[in-house]
């Protein structure tokens, strides 16, 4: 009998399975391929906008995705850098066989896990809770709870061109007995579908007709545990190229569009919006004359290079021409053959801010079997399920993150609260506290929680407590730095300014931008202090108003609503309110206010109809 029994070895289940073997449960992992832990069928890299936050959350509740992208980095690179502190975000280029190795190895070590190769063909329900899953050889695994992060293997079929497929990504079998199991248990599910380019050999393609694009030259890092020794000098990084779509391109793929699975009435799943097929691409946006792509390596065992934005489900013979039409791909020899791929996913809206499913006690789903897209988005669930389930069976309260705490918070409410029809993805637009969820406080923000749970070693507490004893140190002495009027100063005269009609401390000079700690004090030993002190300092005000409105939204997140509340009983609530409510079965009176067609009317109506509830509590 486990505590924790994770479905799947994906970047949902490795977080999962990883999270509550740390906190002590006795925890299973079953997988059908150990050697593909954390796989990559898709673009072989991790982080970019807002997802490269979630990696740095997940670090700071000690998950295993920032330490694996950091160890097996091919490049680093920090995007945004010329926007505000609120979109800069780390992506790196990964080594996607050295990633799957690290992530085999990091499981077979870890304490309290058993990891079991099998392929799982049903859950064992009984009276509304979760018992186990049977596996397809006839194994039974018994455990309190379950966590399914089953990917897109769930019934998946492989399309390209006029022909559907049975299999999962890169050939591997479908999942072909659990959604049936999920749907016998009340669970409704819904078609996804989702994409891959082709892969070329680098030995066959031009790189000089594209632009290079090389990684950052300062230390980047995922995980706060990565020293500059563990991770790729600039020098040793792999590089990338930008390429664009030529006439030529556009001309097959138009004259071919009724040969793609997707226009050929194959395709019933809905795609992702914000990753489309290159033929979907020129359908949308007709009036674009060329398409950006990128040629990235996938591993330095591999002479393959991935075609990033270049998704596609024409038949073979089609794409060789699509390919052969890109500059410096004319004789490119192609490894592997784009594919779309079709599968089940479960409707967010069943689950609770725990993802733990409404229909079954003690099943929680993660990842892209809710309706997600990107592997970040997945470990961030799976890490988020694994800790609920731990929860669960030691009868505590589920560990929730609010929208203003961290953008795993922001996307786990976005899935139970309003659904999705298309594969989700974190995008920073989503987040309305963004200037409170950066890539460099991550750790102040979520760490603490993280040493609660035991997931953060208390080593890595003091770390951090001793970075922001640094930052205050730092301020402390600006605060003291007195400029005078009409004095000279070499950040005056560096910027072009006039010399100061009025004397200022160096923290008031701070708030200027170009304005850094170095140029004021000289050289820190701790930059990284340094850094978060200054983004404090010059947004000061911005960061305030967002405090003061995600206080406001604290407070709603407080109202607490009973889950068995009968909305139809509730006078002067809209109809469509009380349909909306009744599916959703909101948490709190916060989580109501996000739905769509609940108006701020009717949360008035709702917050005056908790009051005697809330008394009565008291008492």
């Amino acid at each position: 009998m486990f505590d924790v029994l994770v479905i799947g070895a994906g970047h949902a289940g490795i977080e999962a399975a990883a999270a509550a073997a740390r906190m002590g449960a006795n925890t299973c992992l079953v997988t059908m391929d150990l050697s593909r832990a954390g796989s990559m069928p898709c673009n072989p890299s991790v982080g970019g906008p807002a997802k490269g936050i979630v990696v740095r959350e997940i670090d700071a509740l000690g998950g295993v995705m920032p330490r694996a992208a950091d160890a097996t980095a091919l490049q680093f690179k920090m995007l945004n850098t010329s926007k505000g502190p609120g979109v800069q975000c780390l992506r790196v280029q990964s080594d996607k066989l050295a990633y799957s190795r690290w992530m085999a190895a990091f499981l077979k070590q870890q304490p309290h896990l058993t990891v079991v190769e099998n392929r799982v063909e049903s859950l064992d329900i009984e009276e509304g809770a979760v018992r186990g899953a049977i596996c397809r050889d006839g194994t039974r695994l018994c455990a309190r709870t379950v966590v399914v992060t089953s990917g897109t293997y769930m019934q998946s079929v492989v399309l390209k061109g006029h022909t559907a497929t049975p299999s999962g990504p890169d050939g591997q079998p479908a999942s072909e007995g659990l959604s049936e199991s999920l749907r016998n248990a009340g669970l409704r599910t819904f078609r996804l579908k989702t994409g891959t380019p082709p892969r070329v050999l680098a030995d066959s393609v031009d790189l000089s007709f594209g632009q290079e694009q090389t990684g950052s030259a300062e230390f980047l890092h995922f995980s706060d545990d990565t020293r500059p020794e563990d991770v790729l000098r600039p020098d040793e990084q792999e590089s990338c190229t930008l390429i664009w779509t030529r006439p030529e391109t556009h001309r097959i793929i138009r004259e071919h569009l009724t040969d793609s699975a997707m226009y050929s009435g194959l395709v019933r799943g809905k795609g992702p919006r914000y990753c489309p097929s290159i033929e979907d691409k020129l359908v949308r946006f007709a009036d674009k004359e060329r398409h950006q792509l990128f040629l990235e390596p996938e591993s330095r065992d591999l002479d393959t290079l991935y075609i990033q934005g270049f998704s596609t489900s024409m038949p073979e013979d089609v794409q060789e021409q699509m390919v052969h039409s890109l500059p410096g791909l004319e004789h490119a020899v192609i490894e592997k053959y784009a594919y779309a791929i079709e599968y089940d996913a479960i409707d967010p809206l069943q689950l609770r801010p725990s993802l733990e499913t409404r229909a079954v006690s003690g099943l929680f789903t993660a990842g892209q079997v809710n309706g997600t897209s990107g592997y970040e988005e997945a470990a961030g669930q799976g890490l988020m399920a694994g800790i609920n389930a731990v929860l669960k069976v030691r009868n505590q309260p589920p560990f929730v993150l609010r929208r203003d705490e961290a953008y795993i918070g922001v996307m786990i409410d976005d899935l139970v609260t309003k659904g999705t029809q298309e594969p989700y993805r974190l995008l920073t637009s989503r987040a309305e506290y963004r200037l409170l969820l950066r890539h460099d406080n991550a750790a102040d923000r979520l760490s603490r929680k993280g040493y609660s749970l035991g997931l953060i070693s208390r080593d890595r507490m003091e770390r951090l407590e001793q970075r922001q004893a640094e930052s205050e140190r730092l301020k402390q002495e600006l605060e003291d730095l007195h400029i005078p009027p009409a004095t000279a100063h070499p950040v005056l005269d560096r910027l072009h300014l006039d010399p100061l009609r009025q004397g200022a401390s160096g923290l008031d000079l701070l708030k200027r931008p170009n304005v850094t700690t170095e140029d004021l004090i000289g050289p820190v030993s701790d930059r990284e202090a340094a850094a978060a002190l200054e983004i404090a300092v010059k947004y000061e005000g911005y960061i305030a108003k967002a405090r003061r409105d995600a206080d406001r939204l604290a407070a709603m997140e407080a109202r607490q609503i009973p889950d068995d509340l009968d909305y139809g009983a509730i006078g002067n609530l809209s109809l469509e309110a009380r349909q909306k409510l009744s599916a959703v079965r909101p948490e709190t009176l916060g989580q109501a206010s996000r739905i769509s067609g609940v108006n701020p009317a009717d949360i008035a109506v709702l917050a005056v109809s908790l009051a005697p509830v809330e008394k009565g509590d008291s008492k």
